[in-house]
C-alpha cells in the first residue's frame, strides 16, 4: 500500500506503533516536529517540503493535475486566516491555545504527521491518543468521553477505520468539540441551514473548495457522490445544493451506475472503486475529484484510479486542504470555548403564573407550577455543561472551577435583604428577596439571582415551617427545598459528630494507655514499616520535633506528640442533630461500662449551630475550608492551650465529608428565576447568612449590570449587623444597597398591640386598620433604618402588604419610612401576584444602587473583645452598657491569651427584641446587656459571645408542624408543608 501513495505522503509516514495499551501525551502540548523530516513552523514548513517532492515527481501527476503551487495556495490562505484570527484571540487572552485531541485506533500514522505540521504551522497545540487497532467500539467511546471532559480539549477527531464508524461512537462526541462534523447535532444544523452554529465536515468542505478555485461552476451542474458513507456524504450533498447543483449519491454496486456516471457533470468518488468497475463509464470532460482515501482513518483502500480525466483532483490535495480546514474548525472551537468563557445577557426563559384568588397554599402554588429541567436552567444562564452535577430535575451543585473561569468578569450589584424586629411568625424576608428576583429578571429583564439559606429541618417540623418563601414569590419545588435538598446538612451533622467522637476517644485512650502504648497505636507497625502519616507529620511540625522517622523520637518527644491532656471541662464541641429535642440540652455521655468510667456532662445543639456550617458560609475555596476546619478549635488542654481539630487528626476526613457541600445548590423561583440555596447558620445564635461562594458565584454569573440579593435572617440588628461585620469582612464584598422588610403586623406589635403566638389567631387590632399603633410602631423601623446607615449603605424599605393591611396604613408607613432616612419605602404585592407585585420596589433597588455605596465597617478588628462587644450593644442594639460574666470575662480572657482577641463578634442574642428580653418591643432604652458566656468559633473566624439565657437546641412546641405533614402513598406527593 506504501507504493501506491503520493511521493509527499509516502516521505512521511512512520514505522507502526506495535500493538497494546493507548499511548497518551502527559498533557496537551505544542505538536511534536521530530521525525517529519523537517517542516516546522517557519516560512517554508510543510507546504515548502511539499512543494520540492512535487518538483521531484516530476510530471508524473498528468496534464489535468492542478498545478502544485495552486493547490497549496489554498492550504496556505486557510492556514494563515487561522493564524490570523487564533493571533486576535490571543491579543486579549494570551494565555489561550487552543489543544485538539486526536483518538487513533490503527498503526497508521500519516494523517497524525499531517496534523501535527499544519498545528504546528497554526500555532494550535495537539495531543494524541493511540489505541490498538482492535479496539473495541466500547474502549473507543470510553477515549471519547474522557476528552469530552477535559475542559483544557477545545476539539476532538477520530482516526478509526471506517467499520468503528458506528453511530453510537459519532454521537458519543461533544457536539462542541466535533471538529470533524460528524455528530447528528452537526449535520442537522448544516442541512436545517445554520453552517455559522456548527462545523462542517472539512473532507467535505475540502471537495468543494477545490472544485470552486479551480475554476468548476457549480451553479445547475449535475454531481455524482460515488462511494461515499454516512456523515460525509450528507454533508457533501447538502454543500453541492447549496451551491445549486444537482445532487445523486450512487454506490459502486448500484445497477444504474454506468448511466448515471453518463450524467454526471462532476464525479466526486469518496471511496476506493472496485476492479470490476470499468474506467469507461466515466466520459471525457467530466471532472473528477478523487477523496477515496479515508480521511478519518488515514487507510487508502486498493483500486485508486489509474487514469486522468480533464479535471482531476487527486486525494492527497483533498486530504491536505481537509487537514487545514480541520484546523480552521479547530480555531472556531476555541472562539466559540471563549465566547462562553465570558459573560452574556442570559436568553432565560421566565416562567408564567397565573394567580388564583384566594391565594392557595404554598404547597398547591409550588405543585401546580412545573419547573424548568435544572440543566436548562444552568445553560440559560450561562454555566457550562461541566460546571454543574444534576441532583434529580430539579436541583444541581455548581462546582467551583466557574470562579476561575469568570475570574475577570466584573461582579453585579449586592443587595441585602434585612428586616425590622420580627414577630415570632416572621414578616417574610425570604418572600421579599424571592419577589424581587422574579420582578428583576421576569419583569424588568435585568439578570439577578436570589442566594438563600438552606432551611433546618428543625422548624420545618417544630413551629415555623419552611422558608421557601411563600405565596407566588416561593423557590421550587418548595419540599425538595425544605427536606433534605441535597444533603449539606447532613454533611455537616457527619461532620461534627465524627470531630465530637474524635475528642472523647482521645480522652479515653489516653487516659488508660501507658505513653509507649500510645505512640504506637497512634503510629502502627504496618508490614514491618513503621510511618507517620502527612497530619501527624504536620502535628510534629507544629510541636517544633523535625523529625520524620518514627522510632528516632525520644521518650519525651513520644510523649509530647502521643499525648494531647485535653482538659475535659473545657470542651466547647457538642454533637448536633437536625431536629429539635429539648432533652438533649443537657445529658450524661460514657455511661456504659466499655468507657470505663470516663462520663462527663454533654449537650446536643441544633446542626445548624454547627462551627461546619459557619465554616461552609464563609469559606472562599476547598483549601480554605480545610484550613478553617483544621482551625477549629474544640477544647483546651492542662495548660491552657488550645487543641484543634488539626492536633486530633481529624482535618482530612473532615474535609472530605464536606467536599460536596462546599458547591452551591442551583434551584429556580416559580418563575423559572436562578436561585443559590447554600448553607443554613440560624442568624440568632450564628452569623445568619447563606455562603460567600454562593453570592461569588452570583456575582460573576449575572454580569456588571446584573443583580445578586441575598437575605440576612431576623432583624436588621442581627442578621445584617453580622453581614456586614463578619461575612463582608471574610468575603471582600461590598454591598449596594439594604432591603429592610416590615409589615403593618410587625408595627403594630411594637407600637403597643397585644403579643403575637404562633399558632393562635391574631387579635382584631392586627386585623382592623390601627393607625395609632402603626404610628407608634413605627419606631423600631426607623432604629433599624439608623442601624443600616451607621454602614454606609443606602435602605430602601420594602412594606410586605398583607390583605388586612389598609391604605391609610400602607401610606403612613412608607411615609414615615422616607422621613427616617430611606431611599424609598415600596409596598409589595409578591405574595399573592408574583415578580408583577414587587416591579415598583426593583425599580427603587436599581435606582439606589446607581447612588453609590459608601460603606464601611462598625468598629476596628484591633480593639479588645470587650469593646468591640460595646460598640455592637450600645450603637446597634442602643444598650446603656454591658455586663459580663465572670466566666465569660474569664473566656475573654483565655481567647485573648491565646491569640484570638482581633477575630470579629457575633452575638448570639434573642431575635424577638433589639434588647436580651423578648418581651421588650419597640425600642428599649438605658438598659444593660448581660453577657452570660463566650465561646470561639476559631475555624469560622469569630467570637460568639451569649447573652442572657440563649439555647442552641430549639424545642417543639405543644402542636408541632408534624401533626399536618403527611405522604400520598399512592402519588408519593408530600403534604402539609409550608
Amino acid at each position: 500500500m506504501s507504493a501506491r501513495l503520493p511521493l509527499f505522503l509516502r516521505g512521511l509516514r512512520r514505522p507502526p506503533r506495535p500493538p497494546g495499551p493507548p499511548l497518551r501525551l502527559q498533557a496537551p502540548g505544542r505538536a511534536s516536529s521530530s521525525g517529519r523530516g523537517g517542516g516546522g513552523g517557519g516560512g517554508e514548513g510543510l507546504l515548502g517540503q511539499r512543494r520540492l517532492q512535487d518538483a521531484q515527481a516530476g510530471n508524473s501527476r498528468g496534464q489535468g493535475s492542478r498545478a502544485p503551487s495552486a493547490r497549496d495556495s489554498i492550504v496556505r490562505e486557510v492556514l494563515q486566516n487561522s493564524k490570523e484570527v487564533l493571533s486576535l484571540l490571543q491579543e486579549k487572552n494570551p494565555a489561550f491555545k487552543p489543544v485538539l485531541a486526536i483518538i487513533q485506533a490503527g498503526d497508521d500514522n500519516l494523517m497524525q504527521e499531517i496534523n501535527q505540521n499544519l498545528a504546528e504551522e497554526a500555532g494550535l497545540n495537539i495531543t494524541h491518543i493511540c489505541l490498538p487497532p482492535d479496539s473495541s467500539e466500547d474502549e473507543i467511546i470510553d477515549e471519547i468521553l474522557k476528552i469530552n471532559e477535559d475542559t483544557r480539549v477545545h476539539g476532538l477527531a477520530l482516526q478509526i477505520s471506517e467499520n468503528s464508524f458506528s453511530n453510537k461512537v459519532l454521537n458519543a462526541l461533544k457536539p462542541e468539540k466535533d471538529v470533524d462534523g460528524v455528530t447528528d447535532v452537526n449535520l442537522g444544523r448544516l442541512v436545517r441551514g445554520d453552517a455559522h452554529e456548527c462545523y462542517v465536515s472539512p473532507v467535505a468542505r475540502a471537495v468543494v473548495e477545490l472544485l470552486e478555485k479551480s475554476g468548476v461552476n457549480l451553479d445547475g451542474k449535475k454531481v455524482l457522490v460515488i462511494g461515499a458513507h454516512g456523515s460525509l456524504e450528507a454533508a457533501l450533498q447538502c454543500l453541492f445544493q447549496r451551491r445549486g447543483s444537482m445532487t445523486m449519491s450512487s454506490q459502486w454496486k448500484t445497477p444504474q451506475l454506468q448511466s448515471k456516471l453518463h450524467e454526471a457533470d462532476i464525479a466526486v468518488v469518496g471511496s476506493p472503486k472496485p476492479e470490476d468497475i470499468p474506467l469507461s463509464w466515466i466520459q471525457p470532460g467530466t471532472t473528477v475529484l478523487n477523496c477515496s482515501h479515508d480521511f478519518l482513518s488515514g487507510r487508502l483502500g486498493c483500486g485508486s484510479l489509474g487514469v486522468h480525466f480533464n479535471g482531476l483532483i487527486a486525494e492527497d490535495d483533498v486530504s491536505l486542504l481537509a487537514a487545514a480546514l480541520r484546523i480552521q474548525n479547530m480555531v472556531s472551537s476555541g472562539r466559540r470555548w471563549l465566547r462562553e468563557q465570558q459573560h452574556a445577557r442570559w436568553r432565560l426563559h421566565c416562567l408564567k403564573l397565573q394567580p388564583l384568588s384566594p391565594v392557595p397554599s404554598d404547597l398547591e402554588i409550588s405543585r401546580a407550577q412545573t419547573p424548568k429541567a435544572v440543566d436548562v436552567l444552568a445553560k440559560e444562564i450561562g454555566l457550562l455543561a461541566d460546571e454543574i452535577e444534576v441532583y434529580g430535575r430539579s436541583k444541581a451543585k455548581v462546582r467551583l472551577s466557574l470562579l476561575e473561569r469568570l475570574k475577570d468578569q466584573a461582579d453585579g450589584k449586592y443587595v441585602l435583604v434585612a428586616g425590622i424586629t420580627p414577630t415570632p411568625l416572621g414578616e417574610g424576608k425570604s418572600t421579599v428577596t424571592v419577589g424581587l428576583v422574579q420582578a428583576l429578571t421576569a419583569h424588568l429583564n435585568i439578570n439577578s439571582f436570589a442566594c438563600l439559606r438552606q432551611p433546618s429541618q428543625g422548624p420545618t417540623f417544630g413551629v415555623k415551617g419552611g422558608a421557601a418563601g411563600g405565596g407566588y414569590a416561593q423557590v421550587i419545588p418548595m419540599e425538595e427545598f425544605n427536606l433534605h435538598l441535597t444533603g449539606d446538612i447532613h454533611a455537616i451533622t457527619a461532620a461534627n459528630n465524627l470531630l465530637a467522637a474524635a475528642i472523647d476517644t482521645r480522652i479515653l485512650h489516653e487516659n488508660t494507655q501507658t505513653d509507649k502504648a500510645l505512640y504506637n497505636r497512634l503510629v502502627p507497625l504496618v508490614n514491618g514499616v513503621r510511618e507517620f502519616s502527612s497530619i501527624q507529620l504536620a502535628r510534629l511540625k507544629k510541636l517544633g520535633i523535625n523529625k520524620t522517622d518514627p522510632s528516632t523520637l525520644t521518650e519525651e518527644e513520644m510523649s509530647k506528640f502521643a499525648r494531647l491532656n485535653i482538659e475535659p471541662s473545657t470542651i466547647t464541641w457538642q454533637r448536633v442533630l437536625d431536629t429539635n429535642d429539648r432533652f438533649l440540652r443537657k445529658m450524661t455521655i460514657g455511661q456504659a461500662h466499655t468507657e470505663k468510667g470516663y462520663s462527663r456532662q454533654a449537650q446536643f445543639d441544633i446542626a445548624v449551630a454547627s462551627e461546619i456550617m459557619a465554616v461552609l458560609a464563609l469559606t472562599d475555596s476547598l483549601t480554605d475550608m480545610k484550613e478553617r476546619l483544621g482551625r477549629m478549635v474544640v477544647a483546651s488542654d492542662k495548660n491552657g492551650q488550645p487543641v484543634t481539630a488539626e492536633d486530633l487528626g481529624v482535618t482530612g476526613a473532615l474535609t472530605v465529608l464536606m467536599k460536596d457541600a462546599i458547591k452551591p445548590n442551583l434551584m429556580q423561583t416559580l418563575e423559572g428565576t436562578p436561585v443559590f440555596v447554600h448553607a443554613g447558620p440560624f442568624a440568632n445564635i450564628a452569623h445568619g447568612n447563606s455562603s460567600v461562594l454562593a453570592d461569588k458565584i452570583a456575582l460573576k454569573l449575572v454580569g456588571e449590570e446584573g443583580f445578586v440579593v441575598t437575605e440576612a435572617g431576623f432583624g436588621a440588628d442581627i442578621g445584617m449587623e453580622k453581614f456586614f461585620n463578619i461575612k463582608c469582612r471574610a468575603s471582600g464584598l461590598v454591598p449596594n444597597v439594604v432591603v429592610l422588610v416590615a409589615t403593618v403586623r410587625a408595627l403594630k406589635m411594637h407600637g403597643g398591640g397585644p403579643s403575637v403566638t404562633a399558632g393562635v389567631p391574631l387579635k382584631k387590632e392586627y386585623t382592623e386598620e390601627n393607625i395609632q399603633l402603626v404610628a407608634d410602631g413605627c419606631c423600631n423601623l426607623q432604629k433599624q433604618i439608623q442601624i443600616a446607615q451607621l454602614f454606609g449603605v443606602p435602605v430602601v424599605v420594602a412594606l410586605n402588604v398583607f390583605k388586612t393591611d389598609t391604605r391609610a396604613e400602607i401610606d403612613l408607613v412608607c411615609e414615615l419610612a422616607k422621613r427616617a432616612g430611606a431611599f424609598d419605602a415600596v409596598p409589595c404585592y409578591h405574595w399573592s401576584v408574583g415578580g408583577k407585585g414587587s416591579v415598583d420596589l426593583a425599580r427603587a433597588v436599581r435606582e439606589a444602587a446607581g447612588q453609590g455605596s459608601r460603606f464601611r465597617f462598625l468598629y476596628d478588628l484591633q480593639l479588645p473583645i470587650v469593646e468591640k462587644i460595646r460598640t455592637i450593644a450600645q450603637a446597634v442594639y442602643g444598650a446603656k452598657d454591658i455586663e459580663l460574666s465572670p466566666e465569660a470575662q474569664s473566656k475573654i480572657d483565655r481567647y485573648t491569651q491565646q491569640g484570638f482577641g482581633n477575630l470579629p463578634i457575633c452575638m448570639a442574642k434573642t431575635h424577638l427584641s433589639l434588647s436580651h428580653q423578648p418581651d421588650k418591643k419597640g425600642v428599649p432604652r438605658d438598659f444593660i446587656l448581660p453577657v452570660s458566656d463566650v465561646r470561639a468559633s476559631i475555624g469560622a473566624g469569630f467570637i460568639y459571645p451569649l447573652v442572657g439565657m440563649m439555647s442552641t437546641m430549639p424545642g417543639l412546641p405543644t402542636r408541632p408542624c408534624f401533626y399536618d405533614i403527611d405522604l400520598d402513598t399512592e402519588t408519593e406527593q408530600v403534604k402539609g408543608l409550608f
